[in-house]
């Protein structure tokens, strides 16, 4: 057998396999619930219920969201000109760090002039992360897959130090915990009484943006090209090194958006299990989205809906949260699968 390439794939073909992903994901989870000796068809409907069954659930589920269309929006730039960034967990508690620097009373600024800073300031930390495994890449060829997953683990340590030392709270009783941040640094309730803040909107508006960066300017298109093919883009005049340092402070930013979103929005203090994995699951979510920004949108309610769903349904029916984690990595290989199987035919010799 052998890999045949399909000039223009037709609509239903292009549809059909994606939805065929996860109608095979869903009998997974059904048959993973049998297992665990519960009914699927029940445990299928507690997770849509405790996903979207009330308006407490439904904006929990929009609240969890929030930082997975950060980091999918970062990482679906970053691919799409083929810098393989795996650190928005780093960039992620970069932007974090820099929050709380700025938001506990170092600039005893109002509220509208305060908020834009901070996160203006959050995303250059999160660029700045990025750029040195760039910088590598571009100048001595070094694997960025390598040097951005390995500086998850320094700045998460980092993290830890800081916690532990200057920016550990002294009226925290001895947690490693920041400072809260003042009243004027924090992100205002979209919903009042409830968890859903402002760093929804600034998320949906920053795909927005993305999307026209992609779509309506010079710097999208060069990104598409030298992420469809290095040597053509640089054959045809496109400066190659230059478009991945600026995907990469794009990038970067993005993903520090969330840690911004996170400490001002709804925690209101940095811990150092601010963020349960959102960098790796920005991964999940770009890929489900084809790297699409407005698709990230979509795949991050999609996901965050089973994480919110799972965690119902785990204490209704005693099934283990697990099976979200399973289902959400069944669905990124079947989606590969599926897009794999979209822009190539198989054939048999």
């Amino acid at each position: 057998m052998r890999l045949e390439p399909v000039a223009n794939p037709t609509v239903t073909r292009t549809l059909s396999l994606p939805l065929l992903a996860l109608t095979v994901t869903v009998f997974v989870a059904s048959f993973l619930a049998m297992l665990a000796g519960a009914n699927p068809f029940s445990v299928l409907g507690l997770i849509i219920d405790g996903a979207v069954g009330s308006k407490f659930a439904a904006l929990e589920t929009l609240n969890r969201a929030t930082p997975l269309i950060f980091t999918g929006l970062a990482v679906a730039v970053a691919f799409r000109a083929r810098l393989w960034n795996i650190g928005a967990e780093a960039q992620l508690y970069a932007g974090a760090v820099l929050t709380v620097l700025l938001g506990t009373g170092a600039l005893a600024w109002p509220s509208g002039l305060l908020l834009p800073t901070i996160a203006i300031c959050a995303m250059f930390a999160g660029a700045l992360v990025l750029l040195l495994p760039a910088y590598l890449k571009t100048r001595f060829g070094v694997d960025e897959v390598v040097t951005t997953l390995l500086f998850n683990f320094v700045v998460l340590l980092l993290v830890s130090m800081l916690l532990e030392g200057v920016l550990k709270d002294p009226m925290g009783m001895g947690w490693p915990k920041s400072a809260r941040l003042i009243p004027e640094a924090r992100l205002p309730r979209i919903v009042e009484g409830l968890r859903l803040h402002w760093g929804f909107g600034l998320a949906i508006v920053s795909a927005a943006v993305v999307w026209m960066i992609q779509t309506r300017t010079t710097l999208g298109y060069e990104m598409r090209a030298v992420g469809l093919n290095q040597k053509a883009a640089q054959f045809a005049g496109i400066p190659v090194n230059t478009v991945l340092i600026k995907t990469a402070l794009l990038s970067g930013g993005l993903a520090a958006l969330a840690g911004f979103s996170e400490v001002a929005g709804l925690k209101g203090n940095l811990t150092l299990d601010l963020s349960p994995g959102f960098g790796y699951t920005g991964i999940i979510v770009a890929m489900l989205a084809f790297l699409n920004p407005i698709g990230v949108v979509v795949s991050a309610l999609f996901v965050a809906g089973i994480f919110v769903g799972a965690d119902s349904m785990s204490r209704a029916a005693g099934v283990p949260t697990y099976i979200a984690d399973i289902m959400l990595a069944t669905a990124l290989l079947l989606m590969v699968l599926a897009i794999m199987l979209t822009r190539f035919r198989i054939v048999r010799e």
